[in-house]
């Protein structure tokens, strides 16, 4: 795939000094580093190393990437790192889409509180699943989820919301057999709803009263409890969004979605059009239309796009995927190994385990290992031939070396 011609990075070097000096005092350590890592990605800031293709001799300096979560230009290899551990838990059965959107009124407070309120929608998306799956009403069988946090919505505004992606039945309850759900249907989206909406309340409530939410702001009154009872009230009236899709048309279209989702970021270079004197020009959809007209551009003052970009900036050490139930790290091995027992299948050989991480918050890590060079003219394996370290180039590069 081609370079895109604008990217993130750019606007932050060319707009990044001046906004970081008008800003001073309002960005977080953790925005600041984002910032810092992104203008530095693959660029001589990192150091890199010289390659030279096997075939046709042709050299190239390559430089080391910043491994930045946040980063546009890094996820796509951090995507496939984790798709290749994930492939193997998957199981011979219908998958689900399901998601978990919080209120405009609870986003404002998760604007203040982004670790407890973003950790308390992974809680309670997975409890609401695990819980209404475990009820012989309705499945009455222990399932496996995997929630990846998104917080943002097409136009980078503050969306936070969690999307799940769950097998279409599980262990029984006594584990003896395995359950399916009924085809094309997987659990009540209605009941789903009322006790996301339910357990998500007490738990807010009971951080309050432990202490634990800060107020800033217009949300400064809610710090008394009652304000803040007074607040949590329609909240209790009107509806939570939970939205389920119907079945993934077979275990490729769920690594398909998971690529396209577990490691996105706020926008894709891919989506910039245009940085200038008005601003970035970017493609975004506008869901309120319908299908054919969704796909518009828009223009955000640069100050706004990158406040915008940042954000979505989470908690250091905060993960944005989360396994629950039979997928819970500490006993997915067995689960699943019980869970294909019953389903009388034997899984595809496992390929070589990968840490079910993220990219780390740090900007110093260097490129990975793992990666592949290919010759831009004959497509052959390139091999390194030299390194060198940040801020120093090779002392005699090749005349033919051009940056990557």
């Amino acid at each position: 795939m081609s370079r895109p011609t604008l990217e993130v990075a750019d606007i932050f070097r060319a707009h990044g000094p001046a906004w970081r000096r008008a800003q001073a005092g309002h960005l977080s350590r953790g925005q600041l580093r984002v910032m810092a890592a992104i203008e530095r990605c693959r660029s001589e800031a990192l150091g890199g190393h010289v390659l030279r293709c096997q075939a046709c001799a042709q050299t190239q300096i390559a430089y080391n990437s910043c491994r930045n979560r946040h980063c546009p230009k890094c996820q796509a290899s951090a995507a496939r790192r984790w798709l290749e551990a994930r492939e193997a838990d998957l199981l011979p059965v219908d998958y689900y889409h399901v998601v978990f959107t919080l209120p405009e009124p609870v986003r404002a407070l998760a604007y203040h509180n982004p670790a407890l309120v973003y950790g308390l929608l992974f809680q309670v998306a997975a409890e609401t699943l695990l819980t209404i799956a475990a009820d012989p009403k309705h499945l009455g069988a222990r399932i496996g989820v995997t929630l990846v946090l998104h917080t943002w919505g097409s136009a980078m505004t503050h969306h936070p919301h969690v999307h799940g992606i769950v097998p279409g039945g599980g262990v029984s309850l006594d584990g003896a057999r395995w359950v399916a759900c009924r085809p094309g249907f997987f659990l009540p989206v209605r009941v789903l709803s009322r006790l996301f909406r339910r357990l998500f309340l007490a738990k807010l409530s009971a951080a309050h009263q432990a202490g634990q939410l800060h107020f800033f702001g217009t949300l400064r009154p809610l710090a008394e409890p009652t304000a803040f009872n007074a607040w949590l009230a329609p909240l209790r009236q009107c509806e939570w969004v939970v939205y389920a899709k119907r079945p993934f048309a077979g275990p490729a279209a769920v690594l398909a979605y998971l690529s396209r989702y577990t490691h996105r970021v706020a926008i894709a270079n891919r989506r910039l059009i245009a940085f200038d004197e008005r601003g970035v020009t970017f493609r975004y959809k506008d869901y309120r239309c319908q299908e054919r007209y969704r796909h518009k551009t828009m223009t955000l003052a640069t100050d706004e796009f990158c406040r915008r970009f940042l954000l979505h900036v989470l908690p250091t050490g905060f993960h944005r995927i989360r396994h629950y139930g039979l997928l819970a790290n500490t006993q997915r091995k067995t689960q699943l190994a019980r869970a294909r027992e019953l389903l009388q299948w034997a899984p595809p050989e496992a390929p070589t385990d990968v840490n079910d991480t993220e990219c780390s918050d740090n900007a110093n890590n260097p490129a990975s290992t793992h990666t592949t060079y290919l010759c831009p003219d004959c497509g052959a394996p390139m091999h390194i031939i030299d390194t060198f370290t940040a801020s120093y180039l090779p002392r005699a590069p090749p005349m033919s070396v051009t940056p990557s």
